[in-house]
């Protein structure tokens, strides 16, 4: 472990010296990161709309060699590039030398003046996600609920990590032997905008970022388990890929150029699955008569599409012929509900499917309530999902009639109710048949009350009696339903 005394004497005072003294001689790799990083911030500046708007990068530090590369090129940046950068170190407590990495890239952030953030975590040993995937994913959990101390905002615009070439190829042969499709074959983007990751290192071979080091007189920690082979990314590494190399000096670059070709066909794939599903998606539900009518591949192809949108992982190739029969060929009444499952572990959406539609549900415990709405802009519900009230012109409920408070309760059975005019009271469990809302979005359906009135049901309506006339102010109502 290097003491911050000894990194304090590695400063230099010299022509060329950099941040704290420390050497920033241009070389290719900074050129090529700085290249890279300000493409990538004026994109999302000018996706803002606004030019002054100032971008924050949230750095995954570990402290072994490929972070401490990026977090002293991001800390040289900051110096000609317009974005403030935090760094967070995830302790997982795997290691006896936990702490010791700890402090040590609390040394690493104090010399280059970047404000860090220890977050420690309990990995499950038994966890059947694996170890590695475990830690994996309390990382990231860590790393994008991540805060600005100053609560200035609501979230970083980036999480930046160090992944490089020689992850990428690993990761495709470890997809390989999963037997995954395109898309996990298409492996790491360099920019995943949907999960707000950066990985600019990710063109680069880990012997550029060891001589980069060297050059700069950076210090890192090694991680005694990367060299424990029983991890399959270890095995790969240390076993797999020498041999690989002696044959195929070049391998690590063809594969990394292979996993961007697959990326590309990935693309294609999900372009394609966007267009089937504007005719056959609404309201993140599925029409089975048209999915019906999609060859195989395109139906499979539409449905992981859909998984991956609702941030599910996807099933096995049986898995999903399984679920595609049962969707498709099931009689018309009955009772599909299928929990989609990883590594025998419930995921936390169910498929069901109700007249010809296929949902993905959230299943949770409904609980009886009773508010009082009293003019606030949202409303929260116990059972999760948020009432939106708004005032419009012409429609909604007519603020004529005093709507300064409603009640908000769920349903008891035998409710009636007439949204037209025109045809007479029914029961609401008509209505709600009738309007073909599936039985278990019944359940935690919020019905709002003027007075002893049930004033409005969530796709159904207004009361005849209480909606606003045309250019009569009124309160339009929006329920946004969790499941």
């Amino acid at each position: 472990m290097v003491s911050l005394k000894k990194l304090l004497k590695k400063r230099f005072n010299r022509s060329g010296a950099g941040i704290n003294g420390i050497v920033t001689t241009a070389c290719p790799l900074t050129t090529q990161f700085n290249a890279f990083l300000n493409a990538h911030l004026e994109r999302n500046v000018a996706a803002s709309g606004n030019p002054s708007t100032q971008q924050h990068l949230l750095l995954a530090l570990s402290g072994g060699l490929d972070s401490s590369v990026l977090l002293h090129l991001l800390a040289q940046a900051k110096q000609h590039l317009s974005f403030e950068l935090h760094a967070m170190h995830v302790h997982h407590g795997l290691s006896v030398n936990a702490d010791g990495w700890a402090d040590f890239c609390a040394q690493q952030c104090q010399l280059l003046n970047v404000p860090l953030q220890i977050t420690y975590v309990n990995v499950p040993k038994n966890s059947p996600l694996g170890i590695e995937a475990a830690a994996r994913q309390l990382r990231y959990e860590a790393l994008y609920n991540c805060k600005l101390p100053s609560n200035t905002i609501d979230r970083f615009d980036y999480v930046v990590t160090a992944h490089h070439q020689d992850d990428q190829a690993e990761t495709l042969l470890l997809q390989l032997f999963r037997g995954a499709g395109v898309k996990g074959l298409s492996s790491m983007a360099a920019v995943d905008i949907n999960r707000r990751l950066l990985r600019p290192l990710l063109d680069v071979p880990r012997l550029t970022l060891e001589e980069y080091a060297k050059q700069h007189h950076i210090q890192w920690c090694d991680d005694e388990s990367n060299k424990n082979t029983e991890y399959e990314r270890n095995f790969v590494r240390h076993e797999l890929m020498p041999a690989l190399l002696a044959r195929h000096p070049a391998i690590q670059s063809v594969l990394a150029r292979t996993a961007l070709h697959l990326a590309e066909a990935n693309d294609l794939l999900d372009t394609l699955a966007a267009i089937d599903a504007e005719q056959l998606l609404q309201r993140n539900s599925l029409c089975l008569q048209g999915l019906s009518a999609l060859s195989v591949s395109r139906t499979k192809n539409l449905l992981r599409w859909w998984f991956s949108n609702n941030q599910l992982a996807m099933p096995s190739s049986d898995y999903l012929t399984e679920i595609i029969q049962q969707l498709l060929n099931a009689k018309p009444d009955a009772n599909i509900n299928i929990q989609l499952q990883m590594n025998d572990q419930a995921q936390h959406l169910t498929l069901k499917r109700f007249q010809q539609r296929a949902y993905l549900h959230r299943e949770r415990d409904m609980q009886a309530f009773d508010l009082v709405w009293n003019g606030e802009p949202e409303l929260a519900l116990p059972n999760g999902g948020v009432l939106q009230f708004k005032q419009v012109v012409g429609a909604g409920l007519a603020v004529k009639f005093g709507m300064t408070k409603l009640r908000v309760t769920n349903r008891d059975g035998g409710e009636r109710f007439k949204p037209n005019a025109l045809r007479p009271t029914r029961t609401l469990k008509h209505l709600l048949q009738e309007a073909k809302i599936p039985p278990w979005r019944r359940v935690g359906l919020p019905l709002i009350y003027w007075q002893d009135t049930l004033a409005f049901v969530p796709g159904i309506g207004i009361a005849y009696e209480l909606q606003a006339t045309e250019n009569e102010q009124g309160i339009e109502v929006v329920w946004h339903d969790a499941g």
